[in-house]
């Protein structure tokens, strides 16, 4: 079956169409770059998001801390993540890259901080 979609690789944002051959491959057409097939056959086989969200965080400046996870996780567990990552509670000071969850939903990704923040 045929599947249009954006590649969001680049800003460019190449309208590509997806159509599986009977070998278990895809035929991409439409990206302007080499990377338009490769995001293509991961949608299409494993799509993966990256998760960017805030905790909440005491004895900061700012009631809650930037954060994301460091690789992307299955696109189907988000919704788990997200339940995970709002239970994280974190204590300042926080540095940028400090784990404040270890191997979220036991998929060996870690979310960290993406702000650096001191106690006040």
């Amino acid at each position: 079956m045929k599947k249009n979609m954006t590649c969001i690789v680049c800003p460019i944002g190449c309208q590509l169409t997806v159509e599986p051959k009977n070998d278990g491959t895809f035929e991409v057409t439409g990206n302007g770059c080499k990377r338009g097939p490769k995001y293509a056959y991961a949608e299409m086989t494993n799509p993966t998001r990256m998760i960017p969200t805030t905790v909440v965080i005491k004895n900061a400046m700012l009631p809650r801390l930037p954060v994301k996870t460091a690789q992307p996780i299955p696109k189907g567990q988000i919704f788990d993540a997200m339940a995970a990552i709002n239970q994280v509670v974190v204590e300042a000071p926080i540095k940028t890259g400090d784990v404040v969850l270890k191997n979220l939903l036991g998929l060996g990704i870690d979310v960290v901080s993406t702000r650096t923040m001191n106690k006040c």
